[in-house]
């Protein structure tokens, strides 16, 4: 029984992928649940228009404890800029300061958010009247874009990204890893075909997959859940491209450091729980503390949910979803780099072995 226990032991030391999961893993769980893992949203971003805006601004000021954090003040703007600016992801709420059209906006695409801004705002509005400088008449807050605040309008988006990351990077590295076990990579490399051949020709049909995926998915949400679909299909394709352009990236990155199928499902778990937990997908980003939250603009599902949600249920013009745009075209760009590179590494020894041995046989 020892020595059966010394060899397991020995075996599992030479594993380091296993060790480095099994000690890594559970360390990244309890931080990530511990400084993550909270629906609570401690600021809330608002922005305040109309001519009585810097009054607003004067009176809320007089409540250090409230969470709204009014980021940019419009005295020139009217509802139809603070419309516009909730529909580019600019603030959660927007506050109308104007005595014939008063009006409090707030973004529904943003759920926790916005439960907590009606919350903040239903408190202030309960602590005005005579002796304070927030008006009796503060209006009742409006829900635009989700007004229901239902969990599958922002979910089902945010599950797209989700199911393409498990498409992209699990899915195309075992693919990957396939080949190399069965030997096939080796007869692909002594063949007339350029590494970029072999390399496009194993992503094309998990691409394909992919695509069909998501649209089962939105598709299903739209009819199922009565998800909206408010923004160009355009700018939500091109957001999807690009966001595929870096998971499958990943995924042939993950095959070339990966010798069996095990391991590379091991790597990929420890891509893949990070984006689900630290995406904002799940959790929102205001309420990870900045230790952990710099992590989630390292992901590309961080900036695919952002334009997912942005498109489905606001509207999303592209200007508005440039960062998240050029984020997800730089790391796609530093991912696929590094996946063509280790890929061609791996099929030039087996070319090479494979021309020694053709050379070397006898005629």
């Amino acid at each position: 029984m020892w020595a059966m226990a010394a060899k397991e032991f020995r075996e599992l030391s030479r594993d380091r992928r296993t060790v480095a999961m099994l000690i890594a893993l559970p360390l990244l769980l309890l931080v990530v649940f511990g400084y993550a893992a909270s629906f609570d949203v401690g600021t809330i971003k608002t922005i305040v228009v109309g001519p009585q805006a810097q009054q607003f601004v004067n009176a809320a000021e007089t409540y250090p404890g409230s969470p709204i954090n009014i980021v940019a003040v419009r005295p020139s703007d009217g509802l139809a800029e603070a419309e516009d600016a909730l529909r580019r992801g600019q603030a959660t709420v927007v506050v109308v300061a104007d005595q014939n059209r008063p009006a409090i906006l707030i973004d529904g695409s943003d759920l926790f958010g916005a439960r907590a801004a009606v919350e903040a705002f239903t408190s202030l509005k309960s602590r005005s009247g005579p002796g304070t400088n927030i008006p009796t008449t503060l209006p009742t807050p409006q829900i635009l874009f989700n007004p229901d605040l239902k969990t599958s309008t922002i979910m089902v988006p945010a599950l797209a990204g989700m199911i393409l990351v498990f498409v992209g990077t699990i899915a195309t590295s075992l693919g990957v890893v396939r080949e190399r076990q069965s030997g096939t990579l080796e007869q692909l490399a002594v063949m007339p075909f350029r590494p970029v051949d072999i390399f496009v020709g194993k992503v094309l049909p998990y691409l394909v997959l992919a695509v069909l995926d998501m649209t089962l998915v939105i598709g299903a949400g739209i009819v199922i859940f009565g998800v909206p679909f408010n923004g160009n299909p355009l700018i939500f394709a091109l957001g999807a491209a690009l966001f595929l352009f870096v998971t499958l990236g990943l995924g042939v990155l993950i095959s070339t450091v990966s010798e069996t199928q095990g391991q590379a499902i091991q790597l990929a778990l420890m891509t893949l729980l990070p984006q689900i937990l630290l995406s904002g997908l799940i959790f929102p980003l205001d309420s990870i503390a900045w230790g952990v939250r710099w992590i989630s603009y390292f992901l590309p599902l961080t900036y695919f949910v952002e334009i997912a949600r942005g498109v489905l249920v606001r509207g999303a013009p592209i200007d508005s979803l440039v960062t998240p745009l050029v984020a997800e075209t730089v790391l796609g760009g530093l991912v696929f780099a590094l996946s063509v590179l280790r890929f061609r590494r791996d099929l030039a020894p087996a070319g090479n072995e494979g021309r020694d041995k053709a050379t070397a046989a006898p005629r």
